[in-house]
């Protein structure tokens, strides 16, 4: 409780040796005394909401803060092969293929563990959600197709984080 609970406790105490039980000074004390505990109750319940707020705050700006923290970890292992080629002495152009061939297994590999598909739609029918028409070819298949991909696209958990860049039938 709090020192103005206890100060109004303490006088309503006295106004009680005074008066009658029934008297207004006695239920006016009565009252006084629920009306303090009553206020105590509803700070005590706002503060506990104001630390529910805050709390939750904390673990939001955390949540946004790390999201991408395993993610991150994933890539490491790419960043690695690709240092590791890099330090390679030999000369030979299969062994760098090789090691490039391993990395971008390595990045598909990620890309699976976190449902980011690629969006390589040649031979299919435009659909401007999926794929961006950066010309139109004459003559060179059925209308509305996709007859050449520029640039794959890709989504994330079926959004669509970046489109594909194509050309299509006229």
């Amino acid at each position: 409780m709090t020192e103005n609970t206890q100060d109004t406790q303490n006088d309503n105490a006295q106004v009680e040796e005074n008066a009658p039980a029934d008297s207004p000074e006695a239920r006016i004390a009565a009252l006084e005394i629920q009306l303090a505990e009553a206020q105590a109750a509803v700070l005590y319940v706002k503060a506990d909401g104001e630390n529910i707020r805050r709390r939750a705050m904390d673990d939001i700006d955390k949540a946004r803060k790390f999201a991408l923290e395993k993610f991150s970890n994933e890539l490491l292992a790419v960043k690695d092969s690709l240092d590791a080629a890099l330090l390679i002495e030999a000369t030979d152009v299969q062994s760098y293929k090789d090691g490039v061939q391993i990395t971008t297994n390595q990045l598909t590999s990620v890309f699976d563990k976190f449902n980011i598909a690629e969006i390589n739609p040649l031979g299919e029918k435009f659909d401007p959600n999926k794929h961006q028409a950066i010309s139109m070819l004459e003559n060179s298949g059925e209308p509305n197709t996709v007859t050449q991909v520029l640039q794959k696209g890709y989504t994330l958990n079926d959004r669509v984080l970046r489109p594909a860049l194509v050309m299509v039938a006229k």
